[in-house]
């Protein structure tokens, strides 16, 4: 979910105006605020709401494959793996295959070369980045999408969806998971405490961290030994406050990191990460915090946690799901702030990518590109399709519902990722590229030039000159 649509497929980008994108955001934030308070627990009367996101009378059709072994592989981990198996599960139940998910490490890349250089890849791999999926095929080990998978492909993904999942004009990528990453979630007891609200520009979030503060508890918790989370923030203020267009152009290093704009978001980042006792723990803290932790500190420890607000995206809801709040009433959430005249709208995703070019594998793409397949997992919570055929009543509580609601409504006006686009050596590496430059700048926010310059340096070098 982007504020307009690039969607950068190998050298391909496709664009949409600003003002499809300012009525993008404002859906997505129509949405989060009719949420109210309440959660719904799933249920309810949102057969309507759907956005025409009803779910097709017939089921996929999958081919029976009793006596077939599979292996998938994903950096999935905790609640995340275990709903995906229970999908895998229905699979097998399905078609008679058995399925193995293979846990792989980050960079996801490199694990799968480590498997194809020892003649043993898995038949499928959920790839995190575009940059990835490029990769995949550009080395010959990612096969084109069957015949069967690219029409169910066809019949329920939106184009902007299908497009980035396509390498040189082919379909290798079924984007099974999707991410809104433009999203504040936070602890209603403290804000409530506080007596803030929720703010709508960056200069009321500083306002609301200082009614937080001020009312003893650090605003933000920040995962910051995970980098991707820091690339997330920062693509939030600079799609924001520079434009879209200088997004895209970023995205694809048409302008240096040592640009203008660059300077600007990171030394508005700076009013946050810099700003002694705004980040949980100080920045030591938040770099030997990793993501799931920074979620739980928020809505653990009553009206007194660690932190009042995290930032990241919808599956943020797992995580809070292994504490005792409740989604949408002791954890709420608001659309990240508009920085400069548009509020971002950020968004991300999983591909399933066949690297066996078998008649099972083809059928678990196949299978991952239906409607009954996301349904299990969208039941499940913390997880979010692109899949406009599945009905957004499956959707635990209300608010994932709206959040899925916003997605389909958007169709293929989106931005995604701009480190899931690069070269997974600058934007989806750990300890390298712009995840460790950020952890650096996280540590030394006064040091702007530094980091711009290294930033640079590692681009450049990632993106061949």
């Amino acid at each position: 979910m982007r504020t307009s649509s690039t969607i950068r497929t190998g050298r391909t980008v496709k664009r949409t105006t600003r003002a499809a994108a300012t009525l993008a955001v404002a859906a997505l934030t129509l949405s989060l605020t009719a949420c109210g308070g309440d959660d719904d627990n799933g249920g309810g009367d949102s057969g309507d709401k759907g956005g025409g996101t009803k779910a097709p009378a017939s089921s996929v059709t999958l081919p029976k494959l009793d006596g077939e072994s599979l292996e998938v592989a994903a950096v999935w981990t905790g609640t995340e793996q275990k709903n995906f198996k229970q999908v895998l599960t229905e699979f097998e139940k399905r078609t008679g295959a058995k399925v193995t998910f293979v846990p792989a490490q980050d960079p996801i890349i490199n694990f799968l070369g480590s498997k194809i250089a020892g003649g043993s890849p898995p038949d499928v791999a959920m790839l995190p980045q575009p940059g990835a999926i490029k990769q995949a095929v550009d080395k010959g080990w990612a096969k084109p999408l069957g015949a069967e998978a690219t029409k169910e492909l066809g019949e329920n993904y939106s184009q902007g969806w299908q497009d980035i999942g396509k390498v040189g004009g082919k379909q290798y990528g079924v984007y099974y998971k999707a991410a809104n990453k433009s999203l504040i979630w936070y602890n209603a007891q403290v804000f409530e405490n506080a007596g803030a609200a929720e703010p709508k520009t960056w200069d009321e979030l500083l306002d609301t961290a200082q009614m937080v503060y001020d009312s003893g508890v650090a605003p933000f918790s920040v995962g910051g030994a995970d980098g991707w989370t820091l690339t997330d923030w920062f693509e939030n203020v600079y799609l924001s406050q520079a434009g879209p267009e200088k997004y895209d152009q970023l995205a694809q290093h048409q302008i240096k990191w040592t640009d203008p704009s660059v300077k600007e978001a990171l030394t508005t980042l700076a009013e946050i990460w810099g700003k002694k006792d705004f980040v949980a723990g100080g920045a030591s803290g938040a770099l030997q915090t990793e993501f799931p932790a920074s979620v739980t500190q928020t809505f653990t420890g009553g009206d007194q946690p660690k932190a009042g607000m995290v930032y990241e995206g919808d599956f943020v809801q797992v995580n809070i799901g292994e504490t005792k709040a409740k989604v949408g009433t002791d954890a709420k959430v608001f659309p990240f702030p508009a920085v400069g005249d548009t509020a971002p709208v950020v968004s991300g995703g999983d591909a399933a990518v066949v690297f066996k070019d078998s008649k099972a594998a083809q059928a678990l793409a196949t299978w991952l590109a239906s409607p009954d397949a996301a349904a299990i997992q969208a039941k499940l919570g913390g997880f979010l399709s692109p899949n406009k055929s599945v009905d957004a009543s499956v959707y635990p509580n209300e608010v994932q519902k709206k959040i899925a609601d916003a997605l389909i409504a958007a169709g293929d006006d989106f931005r995604f990722d701009m480190s899931d686009q690069a070269p997974q050596a600058f934007g989806g590496t750990p300890g390298k590229g712009e995840w460790k430059t950020l952890q650096d700048f996280l540590k030394n926010p006064k040091d702007v030039a530094g980091a711009q310059a290294k930033l640079e340096a590692d681009a450049a070098a990632a993106y061949g000159g």
